[in-house]
């Protein structure tokens, strides 16, 4: 790693620089946090507000659980929202991905959030 004052002039040195750069720390080796952008429309008439826990799983069966996002968002019918989501690990071939909507309310009615379509991009490797 590199002290955080030092990190662009080093890269600014390079000829063609290979370094990543995680500004968003886990709290175990090796501390990356890989972020992802998730695009969603959604179709339900009223709006809703809540926050999403989104889990990835690959081919293998090997879960990660996101942990940055703990805000609530605001969704809206046709609109489509952006949320920058972050999980602690990277798994390369995602072969399935489990949202769960929360309002945050503990007592009252549970609502749905019904998805039109989503888009998943990762930030770190934006060719997948």
């Amino acid at each position: 790693g590199y002290y955080a004052h030092e990190w662009k002039s080093y890269l600014t040195q390079q000829s063609h620089p290979v370094t990543s750069m995680f500004f968003d720390t886990a709290d175990k080796e090796p501390f990356c946090i890989y972020h992802y952008f998730v695009d969603i429309i959604t179709w339900n008439k009223d709006t809703r507000r809540g926050t999403f826990s989104i889990v990835l799983a690959d081919e293998t069966g090997e879960k990660v659980q996101s942990k940055v996002n703990p805000e609530a968002a605001t969704f809206q019918q046709y609109n489509q929202i952006t949320l920058l989501i972050g999980f602690d690990q990277d798994l390369e071939n995602i072969e399935r991905i489990s949202l769960t909507f929360s309002t945050g309310s503990i007592i009252g009615p549970k609502f749905k959030l019904r998805i039109l379509q989503m888009k998943f991009q990762s930030l770190t490797n934006p060719e997948r």
